[in-house]
Formats: C-alpha cells, sequence, structure tokens
C-alpha cells in the first residue's frame, strides 16, 4: 500500500449540536440529498434507501467537526441497546459527496460509538467493536475487538450525549439495525474492508502514527495498578490541558456525573474523564488527527493497555458453556468489588481504578479531593 499523506492535527473546542429546530434540520439533509449527494449504505436499505427516511429515522439534529457532518435521528431502543441512527456526510477524494448511514450507540464506559456492523444470535444481538488485534489468553493467540476503534470523537461526546434531553422518549428500534448496518456471521468479530482500509491508509505513513504506534500508558507489573506509567509527555495535564468540563447524570452511577476533556502535556493526545458520586474512570486516549472515516471515527488510534480504561462498572459474571458455568470477567484478578447494583451482570471495578495514579492525581488536582 502506497504511503499515505500527513494528517493534519488540531486542538478545537468542543463542538455543540447545531441551534437548529428538526424542521430545518430535515430541510438542511433534504437540500444536501436534491444536490445529488447519494446514499452508501452497508445494510439491507441499500435495496430501497426510502426505508431509512422513515419518521423515526429521519434527521432531527446536526453535529460538525472537521469537514464532516453527522445528522442523527431521536434516540432508538432496543433491549440490548440505546442508539440513534446517524448519517454521516463527506465529500469522496473525488469530490463527490456521500451519505452514510451508521449506527451510534452508547457503551458501558458512557461512551458513544459507532458500530462496524453486527451479528443476531439466540441470545440477542452483538455490536461490531471495530478494529481487531491478536492478543494471548491463558497461552492461547486470540483476535479481540479493539473497541477503542469505534468510539466518536472526544471532541463531541459530550454534544451527543446531550442529544438524549432534545429527543423524545425512545421509540422501539426493531429491525432498524439490519436496514443501517452489515449482518455478519455470528462468529465474525472482524469488521469489513469499509472500516478497515481508511485506517491502513492512514497509517501506512508512519509520521501518522502517535508514538510510533507503541502504547503511551502501561503497566510495569502484571495485576498491580500502581505500577502504570505513561510515557513521558503523554501523560494527562491537569494543571494546564483541561479543554471541557461538564455534566450528565447516570442511573448506573447514582446521579451527576462530571465529563473533563485533558490534553497530554506535550499536547499530542487527549483524554475524557468520568466523575461520579463514587467512581472516577477516563475513556481511552485519542488522537488528535482531523481525518475521520465515514464511521464518523478517527482513522488514527492510541495504543494503551486496556486496564487503563476499565469503567466504573465493569463485566463480571458466570456464562453458561459446554464445559459448565464459567467466569467471565473484564476486571483483574483480585480488584473485583461488589455486584453493581442495577445489573447483576457488571461488578464494581473501583478497587482498581482508586489505585491507579492517574486517579489519585485527578482526585486531588481536579477534583480537589481523594474521593468524589
Amino acid at each position: 500500500m502506497p504511503q499515505s499523506t500527513l494528517i493534519p492535527t488540531e486542538i478545537v473546542a468542543s463542538v455543540s449540536r447545531e441551534d437548529l429546530s428538526s424542521r430545518e434540520v430535515a430541510r438542511e439533509f433534504q437540500a444536501i440529498m436534491d444536490g445529488g449527494t447519494k446514499f452508501k449504505i452497508a445494510g439491507t436499505a441499500k435495496a430501497n434507501p426510502e426505508l431509512l427516511l422513515k419518521s423515526k429515522l429521519k434527521p432531527k439534529h446536526k453535529i460538525a467537526l472537521f469537514r464532516t457532518s453527522y445528522f442523527f435521528s431521536d434516540v432508538l431502543q432496543v433491549p440490548e441497546l440505546r442508539f440513534f441512527v446517524c448519517y454521516v456526510v463527506q465529500q469522496s477524494t473525488r469530490g463527490k459527496s456521500f451519505v452514510y448511514p451508521r449506527i451510534v450507540y452508547k457503551d458501558l464506559s458512557l461512551i458513544w460509538r459507532s458500530a462496524s456492523h453486527f451479528t443476531s444470535e439466540e441470545e440477542g444481538i452483538w455490536v461490531g467493536k471495530g478494529d481487531v488485534r491478536e492478543v494471548v489468553q491463558d497461552g492461547e493467540e486470540m483476535i479481540v475487538s479493539d473497541e477503542s476503534t469505534t468510539d466518536l470523537p472526544l471532541e463531541m461526546q459530550t454534544s451527543v450525549e446531550g442529544l438524549l434531553s432534545h429527543s423524545k422518549r425512545p421509540a422501539g428500534g426493531n429491525g432498524v439495525l439490519e436496514l443501517v448496518l452489515r449482518q455478519s456471521p455470528p462468529d465474525r468479530v472482524e469488521p469489513y474492508r469499509d472500516f478497515i482500509v481508511p485506517r491502513q491508509r492512514a497509517r501506512a505513513n508512519p509520521k501518522n502514527l502517535v508514538n510510533r504506534g507503541k502504547p503511551v500508558a502501561r503497566f510495569s507489573r502484571t495485576n498491580d495498578p500502581t505500577s502504570l506509567k505513561f510515557t513521558k509527555g503523554f501523560e494527562p495535564d491537569f494543571e494546564n490541558g483541561i479543554l471541557e468540563r461538564s455534566k450528565s447524570r447516570s442511573k448506573l452511577y447514582g446521579g451527576q456525573l462530571l465529563r473533563f476533556r485533558i490534553l497530554s502535556t506535550n499536547q499530542k493526545v487527549q483524554y475524557y474523564f468520568f466523575a461520579g458520586k463514587t467512581h472516577v474512570w477516563l475513556a481511552p486516549p485519542q488522537a488528535l488527527t482531523t481525518q475521520l472515516s465515514s464511521y464518523g471515527v478517527r482513522t488514527i488510534d492510541v495504543a494503551a493497555d486496556d486496564d487503563l480504561s476499565l469503567p466504573g462498572y465493569e463485566y463480571h459474571h458466570y456464562e453458561e458453556t459446554e464445559n459448565g458455568p464459567e467466569l467471565y470477567s473484564q476486571i483483574p484478578l483480585g480488584y473485583v468489588g461488589e455486584f453493581c447494583p442495577v445489573d447483576d451482570a457488571k461488578a464494581d471495578a473501583g478497587p482498581w481504578l482508586d489505585q491507579l495514579p492517574v486517579v489519585v492525581e485527578f482526585r486531588k488536582l481536579v477534583l480537589k479531593s481523594k474521593r468524589q
């Protein structure tokens, strides 16, 4: 693959939902379509795009970032997922504009993501979480999702969360995922070419890689949260790097949540912290590159140890297998707190998070307390 061009970086203020009524958004979107812009649909609606313009799927809200426009429907709900249909409008390298319908949903960590594909099983649906990587678990090589590759830009996370208050009560979303997303076989974890290729092209130029593609944060000792180390310059700048302070609410975390978007000291990456009544956690770090794929996500990501970014409550439960019940847990061994009061498939990851030096420092310098 030929070397790609250098992707610019830019530090920008967090973007907001544009102050337009739903009718004004609909008119703007229709004008785009009337101007010759074509749909590019991965799901079954490609045979009949008009299915996407039914009342509950119509664009009602607009957010713009880096020459990409995101048109959101009102919020929808299926038992496993709360989501928006999002129409990503971009120009191709040949100057033509396209509308890419996508599914934007909220993850357990409260980060909004753009689903890469989905599969349906007897137990329910599984949403594709972007690119994959190889890991070794219990001596076996496995392919796992690199989930942060589907995270929407941190610059728009707060505004997408705010769309919930601008939407009506969630409408039923049954049958919508297959209209928009490519449905994969049950055993497929990998995304398809339209998700992977833009990332491959961006990474073809080594100068686009953050920290030469090496982790900006890692643990020097296994299963020891206090051993977290940042590569010099990539640590969050709690003194001078706070770009955004905002608030939201979460039933899972007992009410008000504070949110902070914070630059690294070398201004090469950015972080997003959540602070609730009892929990503090951070989303995976992101680059500051301005190139976005047709999924509305960055084509360049930042490598960091997964255990840096555990949410306050994480999956910890037994699953039935051919060999009987087996424990499935994403919380490091020995750091599992009490079960979540509203979801017994999850447990408190606070015992791990509260010993992360970056969380201790955040509480001290930003929250001005040892524990929120």
